[in-house]
């Protein structure tokens, strides 16, 4: 029988809590659904009122993954949802994970959390803007760092405050508070410090995606602006050999990353780092630091 359990008033079930579903250290879904539970202080915050897309990995990382975006079918009637616009005129309901049953509903699919830079009520005004970058080998994340703190300084040269956390993956992200702004308006900005980057840095970075741009370069990929496309929510987990985390970093850490080993994190390493920084992506919801894109 699968065990329920209640949360916050509303009844779950969590199955399979003994399967293993990263091998390389014996994590568990259990133990999935306990990180998710003890993070979720510093992780609503971030995915509230934000249509999120799912990155889902029932069997593990090994496994088949697959993104799920539309309401998926016996979806408790108390989780809330949105209509959200497609880029064909017509729209769609997706999740909206306001509350911790939500989540832990949510995270019994195993899933990755995936949202836009705008929110539910003023869809394709993004309240945020985002740099991925992806190095491509033999460069990894310790030449992203060298990008990350040119374009940190970049941005404060046009009043804007940039936060970092590791992807989860190869790379880093930059997220920079906005007032809300049309997302065509930030895609235009952001890929124009990226082609600057190109120009500044030209022997480590490259602005467009194409393959054989990439060895041993950092691709700065600006193109997650842009209304339809999502990005990996600060504290997800990630679909990866180790159960590694989309961790937010210090720009010390930054500055000083001499090996990629610095700058991985692992679900057992998040509550520690929150005992110590507290969220250091609070400033994302923190109106006060939200800045204008130039022009």
């Amino acid at each position: 029988m699968t065990p329920m359990t209640e949360v916050e008033g509303r009844r779950l079930a969590l199955s399979n809590l003994d399967k293993v579903l990263y091998p390389a250290s014996g994590f568990t879904k259990g133990e999935l659904l306990h990180y998710y539970a003890t993070t979720a202080g510093a992780l609503l915050p971030h995915l509230y009122n934000r249509p999120v897309s799912f990155l889902r990995f029932p069997d593990g990382p090994g496994g088949q993954r697959f993104f799920a975006k539309n309401v998926p079918p016996g979806t408790p009637g108390w989780v809330k949802t949105a209509e959200v616009p497609r880029s064909d005129g017509e729209s769609a309901r997706q999740i909206l994970v306001q509350d911790l049953p939500t989540l832990m509903w949510a995270a019994n699919l195993v899933t990755e959390f995936h949202t836009p830079q705008w929110q539910a009520d003023a869809p394709g005004a993004a309240d945020r803007l985002v740099f991925d970058l992806d190095p491509g080998a033999p460069a990894d994340v310790v030449q992203c760092c060298e990008v990350a703190l040119w374009l940190r300084e970049r941005l404060a040269a046009d009043g804007l405050h940039a936060y970092a956390k590791t992807s989860g993956s190869k790379g880093l992200h930059l997220l920079v508070p906005l007032v809300p702004t049309p997302s065509a308006r930030v895609s235009a900005y952001a890929k124009a410090l990226a082609q600057e980057a190109e120009g500044a840095l030209a022997h480590l970075v490259v602005h467009r995606m194409t393959r054989s741009l990439r060895p041993g370069k950092v691709f700065v990929d600006h193109s997650q602006n842009a209304a339809a496309k999502t990005t990996a929510a600060p504290y997800t987990l990630r679909a990866r050999a180790e159960p590694t985390v989309s961790a937010p970093v210090t720009w010390d850490e930054v500055a000083g990353c001499g090996r990629a080993e610095e700058l991985v994190f692992r679900a057992d390493d998040v509550a520690g780092r929150l005992r110590r920084y507290g969220d250091l992506l609070g400033p994302l919801i923190n109106l006060d630091r939200a800045g204008r894109v130039p022009g």
